[in-house]
């Protein structure tokens, strides 16, 4: 009788209806991401090539997975490269763009809705594959890029820009700047939240533009900075898409857009090794929670927080 009461009460419990609510967070979580992580390393210290029951049908090997890897596999080196570079470079880029259209858009105007609108449509289309189809085709030997470079009088047309060793990686950092939409709009709100008080303040002493940007602007906006700084590189190191479709599933030109979560792909798809897979999964993760660590750590030096309670 006590159990059918305390049931009950839980069912007229406002506890019980926020569970309901979140229960489709709960269960994905659990199934899409929890469970998946924990199948991951148990195949990271296995031998798996994706036939027969994982359970059944896997050989424990220990830490050689992560052995090969750090010691005879040069493609890891050569992926671990080629990410590095494309973050190092890509990340910065696309949130100076982000930072300047916020500047330029943080104005009241007739049309300022709807360029704001226009700048944030990249960042709703930019990781589908139809835009990688039409980036690869805009850079291709007949792309767009060398009908316009040609207009100008450049005669070489028949120059791919995806197919060479110096440019291909810059067309991937390309489409990673475009997509600049969603960095912007939390800059511009960021940007929305500055009181007023300081740059009137700053106006009565004469202070000129520059002056106001690097110590009224950027201080207060540091905060988002850094949490902008923090969600990009995340996922510019998770890059796999746009690479995909432009280098054609490859890497090319001779592994130069070969980024670490493609290599990850082939070594698990393509090579049937999902023990090294999986190690090179939890790789990443160490490497991630580093870069993120050593920003987190380096942030007591350039973020500034208006109250001592943010810190």
């Amino acid at each position: 009788m006590a159990r059918k009461k305390s049931f009950t009460g839980l069912l007229n419990n406002n506890n019980f209806v926020g569970y309901s609510f979140i229960m489709p967070w709960i269960l994905g979580f659990l199934l899409f991401l929890l469970i998946p992580m924990l199948i991951s390393i148990y195949m990271s210290f296995r031998e798996y090539d994706m036939i027969g029951d994982i359970f059944k049908q896997s050989k424990f090997v220990g830490l050689r997975n992560y052995k090969w890897i750090f010691q005879q596999d040069e493609k890891f080196y050569i992926s671990l490269k080629v990410t590095f570079h494309y973050v190092f470079t890509a990340v910065p880029l696309r949130l100076a763009f982000a930072l300047l259209i916020a500047l330029i858009l943080n104005k009241r105007g007739v049309k300022t809705g709807f360029y704001r609108t226009v700048y944030y449509l990249p960042s709703i289309i930019g990781s589908s594959v139809a835009v990688a189809v039409v980036w690869r085709e805009m850079f291709g030997t007949n792309g767009i890029v060398n009908k316009i470079a040609y207009m100008f009088g450049y005669e070489n047309t028949m120059f791919s820009f995806i197919n060479n060793i110096h440019t291909a990686i810059w067309v991937i950092i390309a489409l990673y700047t475009w997509q600049f939409g969603s960095s912007m709009l939390i800059f511009l709100a960021g940007l929305q939240n500055i009181p007023d008080t300081y740059y009137e303040a700053a106006v009565v002493e004469g202070v000129g533009f520059w002056r106001k940007l690097f110590y009224i602007t950027l201080p207060l906006l540091s905060p988002i900075i850094l949490f902008n700084l923090i969600m990009q590189t995340i996922h510019g190191f998770l890059v796999f898409t746009q690479v995909y479709i432009i280098s054609n599933g490859e890497g090319n030109p001779l592994n130069r857009t070969l980024v670490y979560a493609l290599y990850m792909y082939h070594r698990a798809f393509r090579y049937s090794d999902m023990g090294a897979a999986s190690a090179m999964a939890w790789i990443m993760l160490v490497i991630l929670v580093t870069v993120c660590g050593f920003i987190f750590l380096s942030s007591k030096f350039w973020v500034f927080y208006e109250s001592k309670e943010g810190l």
